[in-house]
């Protein structure tokens, strides 16, 4: 198989410019899907005016942000990736988080990817989570944790294995309880059972197993599967986003991301028969987020895996191994 592999886009010019030319949405533009409702903006997450223009009159029950970490993506006059301060990246979260409330029903759930950089003090998590407390309408619900099957840092420190998840309320939502199979890694804590050594999963009367606040079951996304998406870094896996939407939500509903990059989310709710209202600031991941909604009713196929979604722009610059060193160490991204 030909491996078509395109270096990181949001923070490659050289990637953006030879793509941008294949994207059909301009900042302030908003496709509309014709056959199940959804919506994709290339919009501004922190302007309330785009945000409005996008939902209309409508209120959703769930909203997803997955926003990139320690960095400020854009304004409505650039789309460009650039490191930010903590109080600038701060002050940029509490605007769209604020527009995010504005347009949720009284009764509601709220998740938000946040990343912990152990080089920078583990920000900006811990102040993000202080920030959250000025929204007196959201109630704090859970802190879970995804773990990734592959890390860095194994030579002078702990691999790093874990993505964060914010869980918040608002009103009083209803929960759905999701079930899903036994992990191999749960295996262990024997006990004497009629006189013989069982290990748990043995004693288990299901198959299955509530997941907790930690998920040991959820692949993480990279080149072999189907589902990769190339040049959207850290993206997030298809699976925990449907966990998220058949826990939080039913068949109808209204699902908001505002933060698009890969379209995981779109994609999801498109599965689950949910209605999806999503945006992002730059046109390339807002062509992405469609594409790829497309490809999966052509195809089937819920990614790309090896190939570019950009088959038309001939990109083929193969990441060295010096940009993947760098990648490794980064905790910085988007999903």
């Amino acid at each position: 198989m030909n491996k078509e592999r395109i270096a990181r886009i949001d923070n490659n010019e050289e990637v953006k410019e030879l793509l941008l030319p294949h994207c059909r949405l301009k900042y302030g533009e908003i496709w509309e899907d014709s056959i199940r409702g959804h919506k994709v903006g290339c919009l501004d997450a922190t302007n309330q005016n785009d945000i409005m223009r996008l939902m209309g009159n409508n209120k959703a029950t769930l909203a997803i942000q997955d926003p990139p970490y320690n960095v400020i993506v854009g304004n409505s006059n650039t789309s460009s990736l650039g490191k930010a301060s903590l109080e600038d990246y701060i002050e940029w979260s509490k605007q769209w988080v604020q527009n995010t409330v504005r347009i949720l029903k009284s009764d509601a759930h709220f998740y938000i990817w946040l990343g912990a950089d152990q080089k920078e003090g583990f920000q900006p998590l811990p102040d993000f989570m202080i920030m959250m407390r000025e929204f007196e309408e959201l109630k704090t619900r859970s802190f879970v944790t995804m773990r990734n099957q592959r890390g860095y840092g194994t030579q002078k420190n702990w691999m790093a294995v874990r993505q964060e998840l914010l869980y918040y309320l608002k009103g009083s939502p209803d929960f759905e309880t999701q079930y899903t199979e036994i992990p191999k890694i749960l295996r262990g804590y024997y006990k004497e059972v009629n006189g013989e050594v069982k290990e748990n999963l043995e004693r288990s009367k299901s198959n299955t197993i509530r997941p907790g606040n930690v998920w040991v079951d959820v692949q993480q996304v990279f080149y072999r599967m189907e589902e990769n998406v190339p040049g959207c870094y850290a993206q997030k896996p298809l699976k925990a986003i449907e966990r998220i939407i058949l826990s939080s939500s039913r068949k109808g509903d209204l699902i908001v991301d505002f933060l698009a990059h890969s379209g995981t989310t779109l994609l999801a709710a498109e599965k689950l028969k949910r209605k999806c209202l999503t945006m992002d600031i730059d046109p390339i991941f807002a062509e992405i987020t469609i594409r790829r909604l497309e490809r999966l009713r052509r195809t089937g196929k819920v990614g790309w895996q090896f190939m570019s979604p950009f088959p038309e722009a001939k990109v083929k610059l193969e990441i060295g191994n010096n940009e993947k060193r760098k990648a490794k160490k980064s905790l910085q991204g988007t999903s």
